[in-house]
């Protein structure tokens, strides 16, 4: 089912944040129905670096490939801003699109970006993100592919602003409107209310961050249509990652931590690598 008509559905879409092609095939072992390529997470695995910026088109778009060639699942993507004004937002939209993406999501913050959930955000002006969001829908290739339109205007500019924005950035034809760093649950009923009927609306959880951390089953009953925790593994793994390493310091053996790790053969489980051998002796018998 495509992420289009999965939407048209009353339940909300539950996507979790991943990184690369592991975290979206044990994503896809879990039974979840999308997830979402987070450009912050790359940033924290890639480069061992903030999001900041410093992640570009090609690195999203080679990790993305990556990720379409190993799982079916719809794949929402973080296209930041575009990486940079409309005509690169066309080719970012037909780059990602060639790659495997489901959706695409493009925000109206200036170059550098940062993330949401950070001060010191600046925007480039409405009418130039309604034009960025035009040239998205102009470049894809089918409908199918969505656009989903964020705004970090709350923190710039205030939450009446940023849902004038929403409007602006719906009336442009964006299928999904995201409106980040929420600061109470009032001011996403505000959003919601405001945009009621017209199109789906996506909530960011983020722990620690500045919207309040709500359940998947919370955030639709007020009326959100898809929510994404999308750094929520890598602070996951970094916690854990932090304790395996001092315990290998520690005692010099992985021992301590077996009852915390899957073993060889459970990992090639994971991974299928018997299906993969299986195959390659398929076609080394000629049988193609």
């Amino acid at each position: 089912m495509s992420l289009r008509a999965r939407l048209k559905k009353s339940a909300i879409v539950l996507a979790p944040g991943i990184y690369d092609a592991l975290s979206a095939l044990l994503a896809e072992r879990a039974g979840f129905e999308a997830v979402y390529l987070s450009g912050a997470s790359i940033a924290y695995t890639r480069h061992g670096g903030p999001d900041i910026g410093l992640v570009t088109m090609t690195e999203v778009a080679d990790t993305l490939g990556s990720i379409r060639e190993r799982v079916k699942l719809p794949l929402i993507v973080d296209g930041d801003t575009g990486f940079g004004n409309a005509l690169n937002v066309m080719r970012t939209v037909r780059l990602f699109e060639r790659a495997g993406a489901s959706a695409i999501q493009l925000e109206d913050q200036t170059l550098p970006k940062r993330c949401g959930h950070l001060d010191g955000k600046t925007l480039v002006p409405a009418a130039e993100m309604a034009g960025k969001i035009k040239a998205a829908l102009d470049a894809r290739s089918s409908d199918e592919t969505l656009i989903i339109a964020r705004t970090d205007a709350v923190a710039v500019e205030g939450l009446d602003a940023a849902l004038a924005r929403a409007e602006l950035y719906l009336d442009a034809g964006a299928d999904v409107l995201f409106v980040e760093a929420l600061r109470t649950k009032e001011q996403m009923q505000q959003g919601l209310a405001r945009i009621a009927g017209r199109a789906p609306m996506l909530a960011n959880m983020v722990e620690g961050g500045k919207t309040p951390l709500m359940s998947a089953a919370e955030l639709e009953a007020l009326g959100y249509g898809i929510v994404i925790f999308p750094g929520g593994l890598v602070r996951a793994l970094t916690r854990t990652a932090t304790e395996y390493f001092a315990n290998l310091k520690n005692t010099g053996s992985t021992n301590g931590f077996r009852d915390r790790m899957l073993d060889f053969d459970e990992l090639n489980g994971v991974l299928g690598t018997q299906d993969y051998l299986t195959l390659g002796r398929r076609y080394d018998s000629g049988q193609g």
